[in-house]
């Protein structure tokens, strides 16, 4: 079995092909002249909502509208600024406990324009399934923080953690770009087949 595998692996290497050299990651990427509505658009392809809004005068507001079209009895917000819920989340012991969650208004750190990819992490959140497991959800990003491409985004990442590489630092870090959804079954999309079914990004100015 040795030597059979041994002239296997021998025959797999005398005939492989020549090595070609990697194509260069550094040039000139996509770009945008509307970050922000590129942003959006895409955003609303994948099945989510996106806009821009000024943040003190603004922000509530947008949340009020999503909220009212919601009807949400459990609120978690860690964005009091925008809106003030009635989850406290370090009361809570289990992510299962969350698990009745309607609304879910939560920090997103690093947005993406090209595919409206919107980076999270757990730095100021006890449990990650909060992303996940409300049923409606909504990100608040600083529009200063949208990039064009993912390549930025992870020049981005790399830089907030001093040089050291983008997942240098020890932690959880997801992208998410819009709601839950499938298309596994008869190839008809469902929205919110396993998670969140509404995903709302506003990007504050």
């Amino acid at each position: 079995m040795t030597a059979s595998r041994e002239q296997i692996l021998a025959e797999l290497r005398r005939n492989a092909p020549p090595l070609a050299p990697l194509p260069a990651v550094a040039g000139e990427w996509i770009a945008y002249p509307d970050l922000a509505e590129q942003f959006c658009r895409a955003l609303a392809a994948v099945g989510g909502a996106g806009r821009v809004v000024r943040c003190d005068a603004e922000l509530p507001a947008a949340v009020a509208e999503i909220a009212h079209l919601i009807q949400p009895k459990r609120t978690l917000s860690l964005v009091p600024a925008a809106i003030a819920g009635n989850v406290d989340l370090a009361a809570i012991e289990s992510p299962h406990a969350l698990d009745d969650v309607d609304l879910a208004v939560l920090p997103g750190e690093l947005a993406v324009a090209e595919n409206a990819a919107v980076w999270v992490t757990d730095r100021r959140l006890a449990h990650r399934a909060a992303y996940f497991i409300a049923q409606h959800v909504v990100l608040v990003v600083p529009a200063g923080n949208l990039v064009a491409t993912m390549h930025a985004a992870y020049d981005r990442l790399a830089e907030s953690n001093a040089g050291a590489g983008a997942f240098a630092a020890p932690g959880f870090g997801s992208f998410i770009s819009g709601p839950s959804k499938t298309a596994d079954i008869e190839q008809s999309l469902v929205i919110g087949a396993h998670g969140p079914r509404s995903l709302h990004v506003l990007l504050t100015e």
